[in-house]
């Protein structure tokens, strides 16, 4: 907790800016696009739900108490705060008895960046501050006390607050300037490999809570579980309590399309206790105002649908939210055998050229060298179970030690090459040095297309383990498996297996239509055997039913391999 406590004092400190950061302020809060600011609105029935779960209701004294709004945006948040907060004041005091401005001025703090957001949306709040019946007087007095121009990641805020609300930006990395990018990354912990806005958003916006405080946030799923959002769930695991977690995949919790994969996150700053989770199929009002009900309830009832789960968060792991017997089962083989790559496996990515219209074509039309080329498998090629090779290939500038080719060796290559030079040196990967402007993004290594192998496509609805005996390159959208020990088909039929579903499913963010991720990161959470643990008679059955990709008999292989009980063995089926 000390921790926290200092990075709160740090959090109030203005820092000088220069005038880079302050013209990228400047270029921010003019973006016209919403898309370029992040801006994606949520449905008024989202928002009451997400008010209710935090306790921000108008039967309560909220009033006397202090909620923030780090990105309020078109108002989607703002204004039904403030319905709550007026009818709770209301009922409290009436709005006659003493100045409105007093008592409420402080209650709300809500931050937006774009200029012309602000004032639209400010305008907005002081005619309904008129309608509902606040003196003339004071309406523009609140509304300024209340909404401030600026980046929230950035501005000084004095005091912590009782409840913390809203939709975060999603901005990506690359739309940010530079230079405000690196003062975000100075000053902000979490924003970590390539973390989207919104996670430095959740940072500070838990650093503003008080003692108790709550806070309530709809955004992109992908931090629950991937590398970027390593640091905060870690920061999160330090010092709160995650209280629920509502899966929003399956709903339209936007007014806008969005390609994103939305949950709602309650965490207080209390000490760590149990996380209620459920998955959300509907946002008709009258079905939230149930599940709000049962996931605050004190006891849950045996009819309710909604799981409580231990240790969601823990240190930088990934979050399970599935229910206790799942999770128990993964814990188990977590505990008694190793990860995939302890065993004796490694996992890598295909290439990524960035400039594939010009190291990829037709393998034999390519007209440099035969040995400045590979044969290149795509996801396309593996599509049957196996190896469709559709003739691409990719060209390869690298030596065997990983370093670029001479060009002055290699004539045909050199003239293939200094024909796209345009396009090559175009590209973000040899700006900063372009001595290197004929490598591909990642280096290519010749023997990984000699050597056999298991191919994983990126996103599937179940596991698509292709064998190759040694003859291909992998494209990037191939995840790749080999391994010196292992014999590769009983591999094969390990991964083809409800046991490394279970894995993936529960540590990858899952996408709509029921499709998973199969990306290095979640592969590496599989856990297996050791090589040598398995007997001779249980290899052989592996093996056939790799070879075959009869997947009902690797699950029965499978199964006697983790010596899985009854129990287990149902809950997989």
């Amino acid at each position: 907790m000390n921790n926290i406590n200092q990075l709160v004092l740090f959090d109030f400190l203005e820092i000088p800016h220069s005038s880079a950061v302050t013209d990228a302020l400047e270029t921010m809060a003019l973006f016209s696009e919403s898309e370029e600011r992040g801006a994606v609105f949520t449905r008024s029935e989202v928002v009451n739900f997400i008010l209710d779960l935090v306790g921000y209701v108008s039967s309560k004294d909220i009033w006397t108490q202090r909620i923030l709004e780090p990105s309020f945006g078109s108002g989607s948040f703002l204004l039904p705060i403030i319905a709550r907060l007026l009818e709770s004041y209301g009922q409290a005091r009436g709005f006659q008895s003493r100045s409105v401005f007093d008592d409420l001025s402080g209650a709300i703090h809500a931050v937006e960046l774009h200029k012309d957001t602000y004032n639209k949306t400010h305008d907005q709040v002081c005619r309904y501050l008129m309608r509902s019946g606040i003196n003339t007087g004071e309406v523009k007095l609140l509304s300024d006390a209340w909404l401030r121009q600026g980046d929230f990641l950035l501005q000084p805020i004095q005091g912590t607050f009782d409840y913390v609300v809203g939709n975060p930006p999603y901005v990506r990395q690359e739309q940010i300037p530079a230079p405000l990018l690196d003062v975000y990354k100075y000053r902000y912990q979490t924003l970590y490999d390539r973390a989207d806005l919104y996670i430095p958003f959740i940072e500070r916006a838990l650093k503003l809570l008080q003692r108790g405080g709550t806070l309530g946030f709809i955004c992109a799923d992908r931090w629950l579980k991937n590398r970027y959002g390593g640091p905060l769930r870690k920061f999160i695991a330090q010092g709160f309590h995650v209280k629920a977690c509502v899966d929003m995949l399956n709903t339209s919790a936007f007014y806008t399309d969005v390609s994103s994969y939305p949950a709602i996150v309650v965490i207080s700053r209390d000490k760590p206790g149990k996380t209620r989770f459920e998955q959300c199929d509907s946002i008709n009002q009258e079905a939230l105002n149930l599940l709000a009900y049962d996931i605050l309830a004190p006891e849950l009832s045996e009819a309710t649908t909604v799981h409580e789960l231990d240790r969601v968060a823990d240190n930088d792991a990934p979050w399970l939210m599935q229910s206790t017997t799942t999770v128990g089962l993964i814990r188990r083989l977590e505990s008694q055998y190793p990860t995939i790559e302890q065993a004796g496996c490694k996992i890598g990515i295909g290439v990524a050229t960035g400039a594939d219209k010009v190291f990829i074509g037709d393998y034999r039309e390519l007209e440099v060298e035969d040995n400045r080329k590979l044969p290149l498998v795509t996801t396309n090629d593996i599509k049957s179970g196996s190896i469709s090779w559709s003739g691409k290939g990719v060209i390869n500038p690298f030596e065997e030690d990983g370093n670029l080719v001479a060009l002055a060796a290699y004539p045909q290559l050199a003239t293939y090459l200094e024909t796209h030079r345009a396009t090559l040196t175009r590209r973000h990967c040899v700006q900063k040095n372009t001595l290197n402007w004929y490598r591909t993004i990642d280096r290519i290594w010749p023997k990984l297309a000699h050597r056999p192998k298991l191919l994983i496509p990126d996103i599937k609805g179940e596991a698509h383990i292709v064998f190759d005996s040694g003859q291909f390159y992998p494209h990037h959208n191939l995840y790749y498996v080999t391994s010196n020990i292992w014999d590769l088909r009983v591999l094969q039929a390990i991964l083809l297996s409800k046991i490394a579903r279970l894995f993936i499913a529960n540590y990858s963010t899952q996408m709509r239509g029921g499709y998973l991720r199969f990306q290095a990161q979640y592969l590496r959470r599989i856990r297996i055997p050791y090589w040598y643990d398995i007997s001779d008679t249980l290899r052989a059955e592996l093996h056939e039913a790799g070879l075959r990709q009869d997947r009902a008999a690797c699950d029965r292989a499978v199964f006697k391999l983790y010596k899985l009980t009854q129990d287990e063995q149902s809950l997989l089926n």
